[in-house]
């Protein structure tokens, strides 16, 4: 059985999404059998490999109904990555108001992603913004986290804030821990993000990962015209970063 690593944190804009795909890209050219799983109703993760999801194939039927199975779509880049999706559409918002009313609401997607594991090697959850019943369905499938944040001192708030979240949902999964956090949107020349990134590494050691994100125009480019940067040009530093990222990711799994 595979890896499933949840990619949270409940402050939006720190590159969830593209650590997500751009990490399932790399660990997918390194030989994994990858499959990212969209739980934003932005749906971000899914524009983000070009997809445009049929009505009602998406993760949201598949958490309010157990008897549908998860859609899972083959993705094959240009680069030679080959990776499964799981997407999502805006519906997944109502879907998750619905979903408060059902028993086991929290264990929804824990139990789809059992019955299709032996798959996958790394199985990868974009998560919302938000601390809300979709990313605790990530928390609880998960046994990894990985928390993008970005170099500044707000966004510290909001990683004491996931590690309260991931402490009560030990509740439900007594195995979930974090994996790393990753410096995103990393910009070395301004003295805040030298300073935040300092405190980090002082504040939470080795759970920091060594690679660093930088800013690059290049990761977005790459995102809007539904590839990961390993399929776009001119992204050679932003693919080294992610090579590195994928090396440290697989060596702590």
């Amino acid at each position: 059985m595979g890896t499933i690593i949840a990619v949270a944190n409940q402050k939006g804009g720190v590159g969830k999404t593209t650590t997500t795909a751009n990490l399932g890209a790399s660990l997918a050219l390194r030989g994994k059998r990858v499959l990212l799983v969209d739980m934003d109703p932005q749906g971000n993760l899914t524009a983000a490999f070009g997809h445009t999801p049929q009505p009602g194939q998406t993760v949201a039927e598949a958490l309010l109904d157990r008897r549908v199975p998860l859609p899972i779509v083959p993705v094959m880049e240009p680069s030679g990555a080959t990776l499964s999706l799981v997407p999502a559409t805006v519906a997944l918002a109502s879907a998750e108001s619905t979903l408060m009313n059902k028993l086991g609401r929290e264990l929804r997607l824990r139990d789809q992603l059992g019955s299709v594991m032996d798959s996958f090697d790394v199985v990868l959850i974009d998560t919302p913004p938000s601390l809300g019943l979709l990313t605790i369905n990530a928390l609880v499938a998960a046994q990894k986290v990985i928390i993008p944040t970005e170099a500044r001192f707000f966004s510290l708030q909001g990683l004491q804030m996931l590690q309260e979240s991931i402490e009560e949902t030990l509740y439900l999964n007594p195995k979930l821990e974090v994996l790393g956090i990753v410096l995103s949107k990393y910009d070395r020349r301004l003295k805040e993000e030298r300073t935040v990134s300092n405190y980090l590494r002082e504040h939470w050691g080795g759970l920091v990962f060594s690679t660093e994100i930088a800013s690059n125009s290049k990761i977005l480019e790459a995102a809007s015209v539904g590839v990961s940067i390993f399929s776009h040009s001119g992204a050679e530093r932003a693919v080294g970063a992610y090579r590195d990222l994928a090396e440290e990711v697989a060596a702590r799994v």
